[in-house]
């Protein structure tokens, strides 16, 4: 699934190049997770702006309204000047003077929705719920702790859920929980102010070193240009099962947890 490094990666690869550009046609495919909410016609001749990220959300502003995407499970987003004809998976084309954007999506569950503004329905009702961005200075040791003094659930639970932080996606939580030395079993209250404040950096330093590498490409993620991720090459305890901690040598172990398969390091990640 694109997590918040992969969809920040997308919008950097195609949002300078399509801002300032008219839209000259619209091509619904198959229904995705959620209807355009409009005329496809209407946001034909109006002018896109700057791309946006909120969370895993996409805003493409346009001059009445804007459109609001998610990748889904499996979408991706394409931003070129010469598209080939649309296949089975293609199921948004906007159509631009700079060039096609397309969303492929071979599981359907992405979204294109129109909302009058990110302050209104629908937007606003889908974004409600998100938490702080990572990189936002409020995200602080002192905010976590705060945030998790309720959380009987497991840390790495917690962290995916995205009501407290947006971003730590499976591979990023548990990549940041092993650079926090914080065991992912560990419940959430019960974490201290010093290994909040150590979690905190954590999450804000994998997803940097995400966002440098392109994301992670586990199976088909691709930016705008067609480029893959290279972040998975350099996990530490995520996919190594088995494998040596790279840090004291102990197999890093697998485990599932709420259906998500979760790795870390017996020996370097306490509770």
């Amino acid at each position: 699934m694109p997590e918040l490094p992969e969809v920040e990666v997308t919008r950097q690869s195609f949002g300078p190049r399509i801002q300032g550009a008219r839209i000259t046609g619209v091509r619904l495919g198959k229904p995705l997770r959620w209807p355009l909410g409009c005329a496809a016609d209407s946001l034909v001749g109006q002018t896109v702006g700057e791309a946006q990220r909120r969370g895993k959300y996409l805003w493409l502003p346009l001059e009445r309204g804007g459109l609001l995407l998610h990748l889904g499970m499996s979408g991706s987003l394409r931003f070129d000047g010469g598209a080939p004809p649309p296949g089975p998976h293609d199921h948004f084309d906007l159509a631009t003077s700079h060039g096609m954007l397309r969303l492929t999506d071979p599981r359907r569950f992405g979204a294109v929705v129109f909302s009058p503004n990110l302050h209104e329905d629908p937007a606003a009702k889908l974004l409600s719920s998100l938490g702080l961005e990572p990189f936002d200075p409020a995200f602080t040791g002192a905010y976590l702790r705060a945030a998790l003094r309720r959380r009987s659930a497991p840390i790495k639970q917690v962290l995916l859920a995205g009501d407290i932080v947006v971003g730590a996606g499976n591979i990023y939580a548990c990549e940041a929980l092993f650079a926090a030395a914080i065991d992912p079993r560990m419940r959430a209250s019960r974490l201290s102010r010093p290994r909040c404040e150590r979690l905190a950096n954590a999450v804000r330093a994998t997803l940097a070193r995400a966002l440098a590498a392109g994301g992670s490409t586990l199976r088909d993620f691709r930016d705008a240009h067609g480029m893959a991720g290279a972040f998975q090459d350099e996990a530490r305890v995520y996919g190594r099962a088995g494998e040596p901690c790279r840090v004291c040598g102990t197999a890093v172990r697998r485990i599932v947890q709420g259906q998500r398969a979760t790795y870390f390091c017996p020996h370097c990640q306490r509770r």
